[in-house]
């Protein structure tokens, strides 16, 4: 599920690191990978307010960075390197929502970093 347009979701974040580089806040990112997506007719929505409930009942509120075509959620970082807290970030994303993939892509290392990552619900 999402291969296809996982692939062409990080082909646009490649085109957005390649002219950007690193460096810059994670907003500049996010501004730039719209304008790509929108360019490459991708269906998405930004800033995408998710609830977390526990027992049924709703205890916090997240936003997701983008929702691509209402199946990929992507988690942006403009930071050194990913860890395993940005992985547990998307993760808990991924768990609060109906998505069943996640892109965590990171524009802030010399080399664009992306992990797929995937759960069941």
């Amino acid at each position: 599920m999402g291969f296809e347009i996982s692939r062409r979701v990080i082909g646009c974040a490649m085109n957005v690191h390649s002219i950007l580089g690193c460096g810059f806040l994670e907003d500049v990112y996010e501004n730039a990978l719209a304008i790509e997506l929108r360019k490459n007719r991708i269906p998405f929505r930004r800033q995408v307010s998710l609830l977390v409930q526990y027992r049924g009942e709703i205890v916090g509120r997240y936003c997701a960075d983008i929702i691509v075509e209402n199946e990929l959620l992507l988690e942006l970082k403009s930071i050194k390197s990913l860890d395993s807290t940005c992985e547990s970030q998307l993760l808990n994303y991924l768990n609060a929502s109906n998505i069943q993939v996640g892109l965590l892509i990171n524009f802030g290392s010399k080399s664009l970093q992306i992990k797929r990552m995937t759960i069941a619900h």
